[in-house]
C-alpha cells in the first residue's frame, strides 16, 4: 500500500513537471521568434538528411557489387560511374549535413543569448517587484537562488534538449518508415526495448531533482562561506580573528557531504541505466542475427543487408539520443519550474484599485493611529512584535528626532512609513489619508531617506548623488549643492577626478571612503531630492563632534518647510529638533523639547546627563 502511494506521488512529479513544457517553450518562443523559427526550419532539414543517406546505402552498395561482379577492370569507367553518382550524392549530404549543423549551433548561440537576457530581466524585474517582507524569509532566498542559478545555464540546455529532441524524432520517423518494410513488427520492437531506459531516465531525474531542491539551503550556505573567505568586506576581521581556517573547514565538509550524496545518485542512476541499455542490446543483437539468417538464405541482397544495418544502428543510436534529449529536456523542465515558482509569487504590498493623489506638501502631518505590526515569521508570537497598538504624531514642517536603545522599534517606523511593509492593524496617514490609499510610487516621492547602512554605490561620485532623484537628470549645481548641503562637498573635492571620480574598489581608478565620508555621500543623495517629508536614521553617527554641529546648522535651513524625522543615539544631534520622543519597547514614553525633558528628570533626562559624563570623561 505504501510502496503504491509512493509511486503515485512519482508519476504525479512526473505529469506536473511536464506541464512545465509547454510554458517553457512559449518562453523560448516569446524571446526568440525569429530565430526559433529559423532554427525550427534547420531542424527539419537535419532531422531528414540522416534517413536520406541511410537510404543511399542501399543502392550504392548494390551498385558496387554489380560493378564488380561484373568485372571493373573490362570498363571501369561505365562500371564504376553508377558507384560515383551515388557515393557523390551521399557525400554531398554528409557535406550539406555539416553545413546546417554549423548553421544551426550559431542560430542556438543568438537564441541562448536573447533568452537567457530574458529571464534574467525577468528575474530582476520579479526581484524589484517582491515585497520587501520577503527578505525575511529564508524561503524566499531559496526561490531566488534556485531560479538565479538556473536561469544561468537552463536557457541554453532547454534549447539543445528540444532541438535534439524534435531533429531525433524527424530522423527516427524518416529511418522507421525504412525499418517498417522489412517488418511492422521491428519499429515497435525498437521503441518498446527503449521504454525501460526512458522509464529509469525520468525518475532518476526526479530523484535528482528532489535531492536538489532538498539541500538549497545547504548550497546558499556554500556561497556563504565562498563570500566570508573572498569577500572585502570581510578580509580584515577574517585575519584579525584568524577565522579562515574555521570557515574554509566548514566549506569542505559540506561540500564533501553533498558531493559524495550526489556520486550515491550517479553511481545508482548508472547501474539502473546499464540494465535498461543491455536490454535494449540484446534486442538489437536479435534483429540483426534475423536479418543475417535472411541474408544466408538468399532472401535479400548484401545491400538489403547493409541498409538494414545502417537503419537498424542508426535507429538506435538515435533512441538514446531521443531517451537523453527527453531526459534533459525533462530535467530542464522541471529546473525551470523553480523559476515559475519565484515569478508567480504575489506582493502584498500593491497598489489601490482607486488610489488617492499624494499631497504635494504637508499641511497636517504624519500620523501613527494605534499602529501594530511584527516582521515576518514572527506574527504568532505575541513577545515579538515591534509595535503594539502605537500611536504618534509629527506635525508639518517640524523636524522631529527619535531618540532610544537599541531593539526600541525606531527604525521600523521609517520602513513602515515608507511602506516597505504593511502594518497589521491600525494605520498610517499623511494629511489624513491612508498611506495603503495612495499610489507606492507616488507615496515613496513624497519621502527621502537616510538608512542606518546606505548603499555604497560603485559609480562616480556625481552618479552616487544622482541617484536620490533620476525622475529628470539633475544639474551639476543641483548635485554640489546637495553635496554642500550633506558636509560632502570638501570629500569630493578631493578626489582625483572631482565629482567625476569612481567610488569603491570594485572597479579600476576607484577610491574607498571612510564610513563617515560614505555617510555624507549618502545624505547628499537623500538632499537632493525635494520631498517634502526626511527621514534620517543615525545621520551624524559617523561624525565628530565639530562636523556634527556645523551639519545641523546647515540641515535645519535644508529642512525649513519640510517635516523630518532623525533616528538617532546623540542626544548633542537630538537637541536641536523641535520635538523629541523617547521610545522602549515599542512606545513612547517621554515627549517634548531638550529643556522640557531635562527638567523632568526622566528617562531623557538620565541617559542626557550619562552621556554628558562620558563626553566630559573623553
Amino acid at each position: 500500500m505504501v510502496s503504491g502511494i509512493g509511486v503515485k506521488l512519482r508519476i504525479g512529479k512526473m505529469l506536473a513537471a511536464l506541464s512545465h513544457l509547454p510554458r517553457a517553450i512559449a518562453l523560448v518562443w516569446g524571446a526568440t521568434r525569429v530565430w526559433t523559427a529559423a532554427w525550427a526550419a534547420l531542424l527539419l532539414i537535419q532531422g531528414l538528411l540522416p534517413a536520406a543517406t541511410v537510404y543511399l546505402t542501399r543502392p550504392l552498395i548494390d551498385s558496387l557489387v554489380a560493378a564488380v561482379n561484373s568485372g571493373v577492370a573490362a570498363d571501369p569507367v561505365n562500371a564504376l560511374r553508377p558507384v560515383l553518382w551515388w557515393g557523390g550524392l551521399m557525400a554531398a549530404l554528409m557535406l550539406l549535413s555539416e553545413a546546417l549543423h554549423e548553421a544551426s549551433g550559431l542560430v542556438r548561440k543568438y537564441q541562448s543569448e536573447l533568452l537567457q537576457d530574458h529571464i534574467a530581466g525577468l528575474v530582476y524585474r520579479q526581484s524589484i517587484a517582491a515585497d520587501y517582507a520577503f527578505y525575511d524569509l529564508p524561503e524566499f532566498y531559496d526561490h531566488l537562488h534556485r531560479a538565479r542559478t538556473d536561469a544561468v545555464y537552463r536557457p541554453e540546455m532547454l534549447l539543445e534538449s528540444i532541438g535534439g529532441l524534435a531533429q531525433s524524432l524527424v530522423t527516427l520517423l524518416a529511418i522507421g518508415a525504412v525499418i517498417v518494410s522489412f517488418g511492422w513488427w521491428l519499429p515497435v520492437i525498437l521503441v518498446m526495448s527503449a521504454l525501460p531506459a526512458l522509464l529509469v531516465l525520468l525518475y532518476w531525474t526526479l530523484r535528482q531533482f528532489d535531492w536538489q531542491k532538498r539541500v538549497t539551503e545547504d548550497e546558499r550556505r556554500i556561497w556563504y562561506y565562498d563570500w566570508m573567505l573572498t569577500s572585502s568586506e570581510t578580509a580584515a576581521e577574517v585575519r584579525l580573528f584568524d577565522l579562515g581556517e574555521h570557515f574554509q573547514s566548514a566549506w569542505g565538509r559540506l561540500r564533501t557531504r553533498l558531493r559524495n550524496e550526489r556520486l550515491q545518485l550517479a553511481r545508482k542512476q548508472s547501474r539502473a541505466e546499464l540494465g535498461a541499455s543491455t536490454l535494449a542490446l540484446i534486442v538489437t543483437i536479435c534483429a540483426l542475427g534475423w536479418m543475417v539468417w535472411q541474408a544466408v538464405q538468399g532472401v535479400i541482397t548484401m545491400g538489403v543487408l547493409a541498409l538494414f544495418y545502417q537503419a537498424l544502428n542508426q535507429g538506435q543510436q538515435l533512441m538514446r539520443s531521443l531517451l537523453d534529449n527527453a531526459g534533459q529536456l525533462y530535467s530542464n523542465s522541471l529546473f525551470l519550474g523553480n523559476l515559475f515558482e519565484f515569478l508567480a509569487l504575489k506582493p502584498c504590498v500593491t497598489d489601490p484599485v482607486e488610489p488617492l493623489p499624494a499631497p504635494a506638501r504637508l499641511s497636517e502631518g504624519v500620523r501613527f493611529d494605534r499602529v501594530s505590526f511584527s516582521y515576518p515569521g514572527n506574527e504568532s508570537e505575541n513577545d515579538r512584535h515591534v509595535l503594539s497598538d502605537f500611536s504618534l504624531e509629527i506635525p508639518a514642517g517640524t523636524i522631529v528626532a527619535i531618540v532610544g536603545l537599541n531593539g526600541a522599534g525606531k527604525s521600523t517606523l521609517f520602513k513602515l512609513l515608507c511602506r516597505l511593509y504593511d502594518v497589521d492593524s491600525g494605520k498610517i496617514t499623511v494629511d489624513g489619508v491612508d498611506l495603503r490609499e495612495m499610489k507606492i510610487r507616488d507615496l515613496r516621492r513624497m519621502i527621502t531617506v537616510l538608512f542606518q547602512s546606505p548603499v555604497r554605490y560603485s559609480q562616480t561620485a556625481a552618479e552616487n548623488i544622482a541617484f536620490g532623484d533620476l525622475t529628470s537628470p539633475p544639474s551639476n549645481d543641483e548635485i554640489e549643492s546637495a553635496a554642500i548641503a550633506a558636509g560632502a562637498g570638501e570629500i569630493i573635492a578631493k578626489l582625483p577626478g572631482g565629482y567625476q571620480h569612481q567610488l569603491g574598489k570594485w572597479f579600476g581608478n576607484g577610491t574607498d571612503l571612510s564610513v563617515g565620508e560614505w555617510q555624507r555621500i549618502a545624505l547628499a543623495r537623500a538632499f537632493l531630492r525635494q520631498a517634502p517629508i526626511i527621514l534620517l536614521d543615525e545621520p551624524t553617527s559617523a561624525m565628530d563632534s565639530w562636523t556634527e554641529a556645523e551639519w545641523m546648522q546647515r540641515f535645519r535651513a535644508l529642512a525649513e518647510g519640510r517635516t523630518a524625522i532623525i533616528i538617532t543615539h546623540r542626544f548633542t544631534t537630538a537637541m536641536q529638533a523641535d520635538i523629541i520622543h523617547v521610545m522602549v519597547d515599542g512606545e513612547i514614553v517621554e515627549s517634548g523639547a531638550h529643556s522640557q525633558l531635562v527638567a523632568r528628570g526622566g528617562y531623557y533626562a538620565q541617559s542626557w546627563t550619562a552621556q554628558m559624563k562620558e563626553v566630559v570623561g573623553q
